[in-house]
């Protein structure tokens, strides 16, 4: 496969996204990171109480997987309230890498659940924070109610090879999608 794909990184506030986007990117990212303001707090749930940014737009970057393959990638805003941002970032998008935090798995309900609703094929990433718990696959499959097909992998968001790993999982499933359609 050459060429270039649109790819959404998306999943709840705080859960990793512009990590991964930074940790992979070949370019320098652009990210829109703001400080929370007070105004927000009413409206946003900090995740931890050292957060004190957030995405207001997007994140962008690009990585290019075996010399081919160029994977723009367009971070999501995790807030419900940035939904009508999430769904022009939508337009396009050949697929979805979801992260999800364990810590708080139905946070992570509303990114799968915009991802079905419109139709866009995707991949689970879990991304283990320090802290998080261990859990079997079969746990997280049916906590998350992911498909059979739908494809699961552990990341650390912080580290280039696993965050490659996951995107790869992620365009592995793209191209058996792509190659059983009618």
């Amino acid at each position: 496969m050459a060429g270039a794909a649109k790819i959404l990184v998306v999943g709840p506030m705080g859960v990793g996204k512009t990590t991964l986007i930074g940790t992979v990117s070949e370019i320098k990212p652009l990210s829109t990171e703001a400080t929370m303001s007070q105004a927000g707090a009413r409206l946003d749930t900090k995740v931890r109480p050292t957060k004190t940014t957030t995405t207001v737009a997007l994140d962008f970057g690009r990585i290019t997987l075996g010399g081919e393959l160029v994977l723009y990638l367009f971070g999501t805003p995790g807030q419900q309230r940035f939904l009508p941002a999430w769904k022009d970032l939508a337009r396009g998008a050949l697929g979805a890498l979801a992260l999800v935090d364990t810590r708080d798995l139905e946070a992570s309900f509303d990114a799968i659940g915009h991802l079905e609703d419109l139709d866009v094929p995707f991949s689970v990433a879990v991304n283990a924070f320090p802290d998080s718990k261990l859990h079997s696959e079969d746990d997280l499959r049916s906590a998350l109610d992911l498909l059979p097909h739908t494809p699961l992998v552990i990341c650390d968001a912080r580290e280039h090879q696993s965050s490659v790993k996951a995107l790869i999982s992620l365009v592995s499933h793209l191209i058996e999608t792509l190659t059983e359609a009618p």
